[in-house]
């Protein structure tokens, strides 16, 4: 468990760097608000949560466990 990143994992920047590609400005990881939102657009009054393929347990190279 020690190896899943909590913050800054390669799907969030994907995220990211489309919505900075398509001129919207977010603020990462606000821990006033519930739940630590990924990523909070704040002018637009919303939140994006980027949930991984570890935690939906895909078969894909990101979501291996490696023992």
């Amino acid at each position: 468990m020690r190896a899943v990143r909590a913050q800054d994992t390669a799907p969030e920047m994907r995220v990211r760097k489309l919505a900075h590609s398509l001129g919207y400005r977010y603020a990462p990881h606000r821990k006033n608000l519930r739940g630590k939102p990924d990523s909070v657009f704040v002018s637009q009054r919303k939140i994006i949560f980027v949930h991984g393929c570890f935690w939906h347990v895909h078969t894909c190279r990101y979501g291996k466990i490696s023992r």
